[in-house]
């Protein structure tokens, strides 16, 4: 074997020569094998002789590579399953006819003009048509047995049932048709939520309550309900009387098919008798929105999510994975460089360490492939125990979800592995002479100014979007402020790692001092075990500030624009939702504890070309009870055709008191509006305000959702709540609340939304732990000789088990404290820029917060206890032994 000679280059070029281009030169003896195998050869011995180094790279890519698998496989399945129960349940219906024009204001805010069932007699002419038939639908909301209003999480639907089984969606389970007034046939999931069943009798709130008789229980497509909604069918008088302006009117009309009449035929055979103001589409396409406008939006919402942590959390894994082939290609630097002095050249040992990465990227992606399809088969079994009936459908499995993740899994581990990778392709043969390498990687001032340069440019984009009130100016600035983070980190952790672990040294004595110097060895490597950490830390920090914040924007809007006592609000799901009676607001006013009450409905009307919500209400009284600000003109003087437009609508569109507007309705009318007044504050009562006169001939279903209630001098709240409570019974018992609980309430969907970031967040920041500990599993055996040395002069196994668990709750806490402020920054700049109107409140909450910071510290006790037992075992003769 040669030794290269003396030379002043510490990272010198092979001498030309075969030993220098190949492996089949002078040392070639050592390398066997074709150049081409080379690497593929010493990558895999190495990932033999050291496969547990990379046990924490595996599980990390597995994870990662599961979550999303499992999330693609779900959302197909999903998808398939929808699909599948609406086409089945529709399939009867060739056609369907409505009303051209919609009026849409908003999720579950619009409508279309009601169809005279009078079309049915010219429908059925129509050569091919085999039978049709009115759909009469609405909102309608069941009281359940203990006479509360039931509380679902979908659309609450009343409607006609329709005779014709090949139209119907639902068919009869149990009991029979209703066929006499006051007569129901309830969807299954709606009898075991209310715990009714047949011959029982109870109220449908239409919003006025009406008395039914349950006379029979129906599926949908086979299953309990149409995704989460409650159904409620009458027969069609009853339906035409609650559910339409007027007798004689549908929301639709069904049509079926004849023998060897296709969809698209039928429905262009229809379209060519009906009025111009009505369309017809097939039953696949009115299947398809029912879909979208069901289960759509909350599959894509949710998919869309699952997708978006699974992407954090290979985010965090990079991070992990990166460290980890750092510290291999740090710890094997000498058997780097002692196969360069046996002739390996820089593209073999790259090579080599890219295999290892291939490798474990391969076979921890595959494992993730079945793990994703085992996690999709636990959701889908999940779902249903936590009261959301998904259908029931075997697994969905396209190439595409097998595809993207597993390209996914490979890029992030290889790529992260790539420059640890190019680290190992310098490496010199004199390396092999030295007994270690010193890591001055955090003491960099060419990092330093960058990050700081960085950090100061993202601070201004961010600050700039903040004052803009750009979002998209903002978001950049909040990336750049991250990655200035990383790159400061190693920079920071040096003083991070020495102010944190200061109270060690007088805490732990020793123990606490040699766990701080331990953290401070490799700043870089301390600083890129901690970054996986502080990600996840920062995006739990991110979602906790902006949650705090929109609860404190609800309560300072209840606080400032509401000086009613109580009120009593309705959650209406999208377009199923009932809302409260009008009935209520002037039934309370009679109360003698009352001095006033006023209702606030909403309706939708086209104004200047888009749909608007429109509040429906009592203006004149509306304005003692919520603070409308500075009021031009006179909100008592709207009538029949005025409107009251809030100030940033008027002066978006250059209105004034005695300014005409023009309101488009969903029954086809187009009315002139007079301005009757401009007022300044919108939160509670909208930005256009018309009179329930005004409504009232284009309205469908009239319904309140608010009502605030103000009490009479000398009323205590307490007892003019019991009043209101004891006077709405016959209404369903809705919920009386106080201002408090009225905010509270309006936020309580901001809780439920953290819980389920804080759930999807659990594996980024699990992979992050995973991270220490493998870090920490690979400085043990790194130290194996100093750890031995240490036990021979005194420390016992509970002082080394000690010393490691603080080296990584050092670690925890620099990468948790990182991710407090990096997050309550980001939390602020999405707070601040997506207020574009000004009027929201930003809060951080210390109590959670500092809950953060706890469970951080102890995550990182638990991430220190496998690598400090293991540390604790080591035989002290051997470990001294050891090099």
């Amino acid at each position: 074997m040669t030794t290269p000679g003396p030379t002043t280059d510490p990272s010198p070029r092979p001498a030309p020569g075969p030993a220098a281009r190949s492996t089949t030169g002078r040392g070639a003896k050592y390398l066997p094998g074709r150049p081409a195998r080379v690497p593929l050869r010493l990558g895999l011995a190495g990932l033999r002789a050291h496969k547990r180094r990379f046990a924490g790279t595996f599980t990390a890519v597995f994870l990662g590579v599961a979550f999303l698998a499992g999330t693609m496989v779900m959302g197909d399945t999903l998808k398939a399953g929808f699909g599948a129960l609406f086409d089945g349940a529709d399939s009867g219906t060739g056609t369907v006819v409505r009303g051209a024009d919609e009026i849409t204001a908003g999720r579950g805010v619009g409508a279309r003009e009601p169809v005279p069932t009078d079309l049915l007699r010219r429908i059925e002419q129509v050569p091919g048509v085999a039978a049709a038939a009115p759909d009469v639908e609405g909102a309608g909301e069941l009281v359940a047995q203990d006479g509360r209003t039931l509380d679902t999480k979908g659309p609450t639907t009343a409607a006609n049932w329709i005779g014709d089984t090949k139209l119907n969606p639902y068919r009869l389970v149990e009991g029979r048709a209703p066929s006499r007034p006051g007569e129901a046939v309830i969807n299954r999931l709606a009898a075991k939520r209310a715990h009714l069943a047949v011959g029982d009798r109870t109220l449908l709130r239409v919003p006025d309550p009406v008395p039914i008789t349950i006379v029979g229980i129906a599926t949908f497509g086979g299953e309990d309900s149409e995704g989460e909604s409650t159904y409620t069918a009458l027969t069609l008088a009853d339906a035409e009387r609650y559910l339409m302006p007027k007798p004689g009117e549908a929301t639709a009309l069904r049509v079926r098919a004849g023998p060897g009449i296709g969809e698209q035929e039928l429905t262009a055979r229809v379209g060519r008798v009906l009025p111009p103001q009505y369309e017809a589409i097939t039953g696949s396409e009115a299947s398809q929105e029912t879909e979208d406008a069901t289960a759509g939006t909350f599959l894509t919402l949710f998919t869309s999510l699952l997708v978006v942590f699974a992407g954090i959390a290979l985010l965090v894994a990079t991070f992990s994975i990166h460290n980890t082939f750092a510290i291999v290609v740090a710890q094997r630097t000498r058997e780097n460089a002692l196969l360069r002095a046996l002739g390996a050249d820089r593209r073999q040992v790259l090579g080599a360490t890219l295999t290892e990465a291939s490798a474990v990227a391969l076979t921890a992606s595959l494992a993730g492939l079945l793990g994703g399809i085992g996690v999709a088969a636990g959701l889908q079994a999940l779902f249903p125990a936590a009261g959301f009936p998904f259908p029931r459908n075997g697994l969905v499995i396209h190439p595409l979800a097998m595809a993207v993740p597993l390209a996914v899994g490979l890029a992030v581990c290889v790529g992260s592995a790539a420059m640890p990778a190019v680290q190992a392709g310098r490496t010199a043969p004199l390396a092999a002479l030295r007994e270690s390498a010193v890591d001055t990687s955090g003491a960099s001032r060419r990092r330093a100014l960058i990050g700081v340069v960085a950090a100061a440019a993202g601070t201004a984009l961010a600050v700039a979007g903040v004052e803009s009130r750009t979002l998209l100016l903002a978001a950049a600035g909040a990336v750049l402020t991250l990655a200035a983070f990383v790159v400061l980190g190693p920079v920071a952790s040096s003083l991070a790692v020495r102010v944190i672990g200061a109270p060690l040294a007088r805490v732990r004595g020793v123990t606490g001092a040699l766990a701080r110097r331990n953290a401070l060895r490799s700043p870089k490597r301390t600083a890129a075990t901690a970054t996986a950490l502080m990600i996840g830390v920062a995006v739990v920090t991110l979602f906790t500030v902006l949650g705090a914040s929109m609860k404190a924007t609800l309560d300072d809007t209840v606080d400032r624009t509401f000086a009613g006592d109580v009120a009593i609000s309705a959650q209406v799901y999208g377009a199923g939702g009932a809302g409260l009676s009008p009935r209520i607001a002037p039934t309370v006013a009679r109360l003698p504890q009352v001095r006033r009450a006023v209702g606030l409905g909403r309706g939708a009307a086209e104004i200047d070309g888009g749909g608007h919500r429109l509040t429906v209400t009592d203006p004149a009284a509306l304005s003692q009870l919520l603070d409308l600000g500075t009021v031009r003109g006179s909100l008592g003087a709207l009538g029949t055709h005025g409107i009251a437009v809030a100030k940033s609508q008027a002066d978006s569109h250059h209105w004034h008191p005695g300014s005409t507007v023009t309101l488009g309705f969903a029954d086809g009318q187009r009315v002139p509006f007079r301005v009757a007044a401009v007022y300044q504050r919108s939160d509670l009562a909208g930005d256009y305000i018309v009179t329930r006169a005004a409504w009232a001939p284009h309205h469908i279903q009239d319904k309140d959702t608010l009502v605030a209630i103000d009490f009479r001098d000398g009323v205590n709240t307490a007892a003019g709540k019991a009043a209101v409570e004891k006077a709405v019974v016959p209404f369903g018992s809705p919920a009386v609340q106080t201002k408090a609980e009225y905010a509270k309430s309006s936020a309580a969907g901001i809780d439920t939304f953290l819980t389920l970031i804080y759930a999807l967040l659990t594996l980024a920041v699990l992979i992050a732990l995973l991270g220490i500990a493998n870090t920490l599993t690979l400085a043990v055996h790194e130290r194996t000789r100093e750890l031995g040395l240490l036990r021979a002069v005194g420390q016992t196994r509970a002082q080394l088990r000690a010393m490691v668990r603080w080296e990584s709750v050092v670690v925890a806490a620099f990468g948790t404290a990182g991710g407090l402020g990096l997050g309550a920054f980001l939390g602020w700049v999405v707070a601040r820029a997506a207020d574009t109107a000004r009027t929201g409140s930003f809060a951080i909450p210390p109590g959670r917060l500092a809950m953060v910071l706890l469970v951080g510290v102890a995550a990182g006790v638990a991430a220190g206890w496998r690598p400090a037992g293991r540390a604790a075992r080591l035989d002290v003769l051997r470990a001294v032994a050891a090099e």
